[in-house]
């Protein structure tokens, strides 16, 4: 019997944990599987190791573990993995099988997009972008981000986007934010590359505040967040290593 366990990051934030649980929920009514849990990484519960065994415990002979993760970095490469194997000691005639991270998807440029688009400040040519990521010491990150700020870039036809980094790895939120200033651009929205609310966005906010009293116009969008199109990304995810099981 066919299963799918999501992986949500987890958080200390109850805000946080309950937008992660109400996606998951969206997500299982668009797919025709009998078998759909959620589980965290960390600071939350359950952890990854007993969402597999609620799986099985429920009848599943095959697993589909999809990391809802923006970028692959540690958790994607190592956490996650490392939990499928010693869930695979524990369950040798059980399948288990690791879908990927959103990464640089075309929907996620979209949704960036309608995260600027929602503000009433328009954009223009004395514009530019500042993607804020979480961060990684992984350089995989540091591509994946790279690339999406190209592909916002041709997409939304903004002169300028630049990326920054909450954690781990350069430029810093701070260095994001100085090479903004100092541009001849009057308006920097900038864009947390965030999938849910919490210390980090407080971190943002409080940055920027700091920075009221300069002649730019900075304006902060809200964090991507479960945004609807996230789940055809999900459901298309499912979807196709579903049909590898059945050999298409």
């Amino acid at each position: 019997m066919q299963a799918i366990l999501y992986v949500c990051h987890g958080s200390r934030v109850a805000k946080a944990r309950a937008e992660a649980t109400a996606f998951v929920e969206r997500c299982k009514a668009k797919i025709d599987v009998p078998i759909q849990e959620l589980c965290f990484i960390e600071l939350a519960v359950p952890d990854i190791a007993t969402g597999i065994d609620i799986c099985v415990q429920k009848g599943a002979t095959r697993i589909i573990v999809l990391p809802i993760l923006l970028l692959s970095a540690g958790h994607a490469k190592h956490d996650i993995p490392e939990a499928i194997r010693q869930a695979a000691r524990r369950h040798p005639h059980v399948d288990i099988v690791l879908g990927k991270p959103f990464g640089v998807h075309q929907t996620m440029i979209d949704i960036v997009a309608d995260r600027i688009k929602e503000q009433t400040v328009p954009l223009d040519h004395e514009s530019m972008v500042l993607l804020i990521g979480r961060g990684s010491s992984d350089p995989d990150t540091k591509r994946d981000m790279a690339a999406i700020a190209r592909l916002l870039q041709e997409n939304i036809n903004v002169p300028r986007v630049d990326t920054c980094f909450l954690a781990a790895a350069r430029p810093t939120l701070e260095d994001g934010l100085y090479e903004a200033s100092r541009s001849s651009y009057q308006k920097i929205f900038v864009v947390p590359y965030l999938l849910f609310t919490g210390i980090l966005m407080k971190t943002i906010e409080k940055k920027l505040c700091s920075l009221s009293s300069t002649n730019k116009q900075w304006i902060l969008c809200d964090y991507l967040g479960y945004h609807p199109l996230l789940e055809t990304i999900v459901k298309e995810k499912a979807n196709r290593l579903l049909l590898v099981n059945e050999g298409v």
